[in-house]
């Protein structure tokens, strides 16, 4: 629940606490609240306990549907394309390597360099500006 907290946050939270409820009931607030997550991380782990003591070996096959789930939610699109349409072979991904085509040292392939186009060169020197047509219907 609490996983993405990092140690920053928990700083910011502390500090807010400390400005809210002062110094004096700062200590006793920590402690409440640690005792709640406890108590209700205890009651969550007993509850998938009791679960799986009454289902017995359904409960497995309940948590399978989950478990696919949490894999397809993990899964990228790339990812997803060579599973299912091209039965693991990512070997049609090589060529649109964005490594590849910079041609970085990490990647195996030969460093593709980029062609430049030629500097387009106008045939006739441009006349004087004359006045701009103006269109009121097409603004």
């Amino acid at each position: 629940m609490f996983a993405n907290v990092g140690w920053g946050e928990m700083l910011v939270l502390v500090i807010i606490g400390l400005v809210v409820l002062g110094p004096e009931r700062l200590p006793g607030a920590i402690r409440w609240t640690s005792g709640a997550l406890r108590q209700a991380r205890d009651y969550v782990s007993g509850a998938t306990s009791q679960l799986r003591e009454d289902l017995g070996p359904e409960f497995d096959d309940l948590r399978e549907p989950l478990s696919e789930l949490n894999r397809l939610r993990g899964m990228t699109p790339r990812a997803a394309i060579t599973k299912h349409l091209l039965e693991g072979d990512d070997s049609v991904f090589k060529a649109f390597d964005v490594d590849e085509l910079k041609g970085s040292p990490t990647s195996n392939g030969p460093a593709v360099k980029p062609v430049s186009a030629p500097s387009p060169t106008p045939a006739v020197e441009p006349s004087t500006p004359g006045p701009t047509k103006f269109d009121p219907d097409a603004t």
